[in-house]
């Protein structure tokens, strides 16, 4: 079984940051992708940010240059650094990771983000 944990959300005022980070842990052989999603009140679950094992990144255009997603290998943790907040990043925030031959996916039990104007 492998389990993510995250911790770091809370909340910020506009133009803040916060960080927010997720281990995995279990039977794990090897992480392919790990990153972070989020879903807000009454939207679909969207991606913010992924990176592989090799340390290739992918952002939503929303939050480039903003979010910066960055991970351990060793430690099998993923972070999330969240500058220049803004109201609509305002979301749960699920860590996700992909596992082995499969790509099997698996999903941290969220973290609340919170953005005051």
């Amino acid at each position: 079984q492998v389990q993510l944990v995250e911790s770091g959300g809370g909340l910020a005022q506009a133009g803040g940051s916060l960080r927010l980070s997720c281990a995995a842990s279990g039977r794990i052989f090897s992480i392919n992708v790990m990153g972070w999603y989020r879903q807000a009140p009454g939207k679909q679950r969207e991606v913010v940010a992924t990176i592989t094992s090799g340390g290739n990144t992918n952002y939503a255009d929303s939050v480039k240059g903003r979010f910066t997603i960055s991970r351990d290998n060793a430690k099998n943790t993923v972070y999330l650094q969240m500058n220049s907040l803004k109201p609509e990043d305002a979301a749960v925030y699920y860590c996700n990771a992909r596992l082995g031959i499969l790509n099997a996916f698996y999903w941290g039990q969220g973290t609340q983000v919170t953005v005051s104007s």
